[in-house]
């Protein structure tokens, strides 16, 4: 599994600094942050001992998150650091471009992911389709130097889903691995130094 992510509770001073599409900006509003993504995926889950274990329980309060949460909007926000997913897409001369997002979101030994992955790469990590994100390069930039944000991890992502349900994999060297499975409605790819937009992405 790829390393757990930093997420923020609120959002920072700098997302201020740079205008937001209304439209996202409508949809982020309208949902409940994250305060951190290990949790979520451990409460909804429900990574559980055994019955006989005293694990039914946590299996109780499991469910009861999920039907909580299940069909609601949450937001989190992936800092810089963190923002491994991200990686450069294509680029044309007009100073357009897009950004490719692996929708796979992990933390605490599992992963919030796009829908439900139905196989694992060779290094039993889930198998998903990038989200193209589109860009236009800001003025006095080139495809260099959103080229070198990317690379050098300059870039936060906001990302607004709604959970749908739970997906299980088998576990390279046994076991199975448990997700969350959700609905990527929206993801704003921001300068995490200053908040100006870099990419935006609807879903359908």
């Amino acid at each position: 599994m790829k390393q757990a992510l930093t997420l923020a509770l609120a959002f920072l001073p700098a997302l201020a600094l740079a205008d937001v599409d209304p439209k996202f900006a409508k949809l982020r509003d309208s949902a409940e942050p994250v305060g951190g993504l290990g949790q979520f995926i451990e409460s909804y889950t429900g990574d559980c001992l055994s019955d006989a274990m005293g694990g039914s329980e946590c299996k109780a309060n499991a469910a009861a998150f999920r039907q909580k949460a299940t069909g609601k909007k949450y937001v989190m926000i992936i800092t810089e650091d963190a923002a491994s997913m991200i990686s450069m897409g294509t680029y044309d001369p007009r100073g357009e471009f897009t950004l490719n997002v692996t929708p796979f979101f992990a933390a605490a030994g599992s992963a919030l992911t796009q829908g439900a992955p139905t196989r694992t790469d060779a290094a039993g990590n889930p198998v998903l389709a990038y989200i193209k994100v589109n860009g236009k390069v800001p003025e006095g930039g080139n495809a260099g130097s959103v080229s070198r944000q990317v690379s050098m991890r300059a870039l936060r992502l906001q990302v607004v889903f709604t959970p749908q349900g739970v997906w299980t994999l088998p576990k390279k060297g046994g076991g199975k691995t448990t997700g969350v499975k959700a609905r990527i409605d929206a993801m704003l790819v921001t300068v995490g130094r200053t908040g100006e937009q870099m990419g935006l992405w609807f879903g359908r």
